[in-house]
Parts: C-alpha cells; structure tokens; sequence
C-alpha cells in the first residue's frame, strides 16, 4: 500500500478525528489561531494604514514593514520562544509580524488612491477629516481593503503550520509529530487539511468580497468616485 492510499485510511478513520489530539479538535485551535491573529492584525495594520494614507505622513512605515517579510520565520519563533517561552506568546506575534505587510499595504493603497478631487470637495462643504475618512476614503477603498484581508488570511493559515515546532496546537502538530515517529501518511493528511482549509477560506472570502463589491454602497461610492 503506497502513501497516498495509507493517507486516505489516515483521514477516513473516524478515531482520528475524535479526541482532544484528533483531527477536530486540532482543526478548530488553527482556524482559532488564524482567526485571533487576524483580528490582531486588522486592529494595526488598518488604523496606521489610514494614518498614513489619509495624511501622507510616516510613508518610509510602509517599506519597513514590507521588509519583515524577508526574515526567517523559524529564525524569529525561535529568537522569541527564548524571549516568551513556548507558549502561544511567541508564534502569535511572529504570525501577526508576517501578516501584517498585506493588509497595510492594502489598505494604504486604497486610502491612498482615493480621488483628490472628493475628498477636496468634502473639505469645501465642511466635512472634518475623520468624517473624510470614514463617510468616503474607507467605503472606497473597501474592496481593496478585503482583498489584503483575504491575502493575510490564508497565509496566516498556511503559515501556523510552522508553529507547531513549539508546543502548541492545531494542524501543523500532525507534521510534527509525524515526522517524529515517520508516519507520511499522517504529514501527508495533514498537509491536505492545510490546503482545503486555505482553498476553503480563499474562496469563502473571495465570494464574499464580490458580493459586498456587487450590492453594497462600498461598490457604489467607487462607481460613483
């Protein structure tokens, strides 16, 4: 029986999704982890994004931050886990490091590209800056916005894999601890969890980036701009 047909075994048996080290279990600790570290990116990289889009200051944040995507990711877990410990601590904050240049990039862009023309015409009739920015600058550059949102999801996802070196949870312990005993059809399985996983996320989020792009006002501030 070669590897493949051993992972289908692997994943079609029910006693591996069972458990607190089953397939489950491990499942929900990754979407939860990618889903916090999300969350914690959106809450930095979108409100300093709006800061340097709206007013064009601090613009050389934007190249530095580019820059954190070429370090090392093992090389940084490591580096902190010494700092923080094994837990939770040290890969959240390397995951939140690495997803954080698409969303501000994103969200810079479309700050950024927004007409000058509006937004002057908003600051002629008395509109103050902050009413600029969320009445206009935002709803326009929304889907751009998603788009980086949805680019730093399924890498957060694919990237908690590599977390799983520390002690802690979700798929990426399967490879771990596969490669500990050499069972391939155990890193193999989890491999394609992975993937369905950030498929599955992709297209859920790319089906909901059209729809809120086809019937929300977002789409009609941009036709209208």
């Amino acid at each position: 029986m070669n590897v493949f047909s051993q992972t289908l075994l692997w994943l079609g048996d029910a006693s591996n999704w069972e458990g607190t080290g089953g397939i489950s279990v491990r499942l929900v600790q990754h979407m939860q982890y990618s889903l916090a570290t999300l969350a914690i990116t959106c809450v930095i990289a979108i409100p300093l994004a709006c800061y340097i889009g709206h007013f064009g200051r601090a613009l050389f944040v934007i190249p530095v931050i580019n820059a954190l995507r070429a370090l090392p990711t093992l090389g940084m877990l490591s580096a902190l886990a010494l700092i923080f410990g094994l837990g939770i601590s040290a890969p959240m904050i390397v995951m939140v490091m690495f997803a954080i240049p698409p969303v501000l990039a994103a969200t810079y862009s479309g700050i950024a590209n927004v007409s000058q023309t509006t937004t002057h015409a908003m600051r002629a009739i008395g509109f103050s800056e902050w009413q600029i920015l969320w009445n206009v600058e935002l709803p326009t550059a929304f889907p751009t916005i998603l788009g980086g949102i949805r680019s730093a999801f399924t890498q957060i996802i694919a990237t908690w894999t590599v977390a799983a070196f520390l002690p802690v949870g979700g798929l990426g312990r399967f490879l771990i601890d596969g490669l500990a005993i050499r069972d391939y059809s155990q890193m193999l399985g989890a491999s394609f969890l992975v993937i369905g996983l950030s498929i599955a996320v992709d297209v859920l989020m790319l089906i909901v980036q059209n729809t809120i792009e086809r019937h929300s006002r977002y789409s009609q501030l941009t036709t209208q701009s």
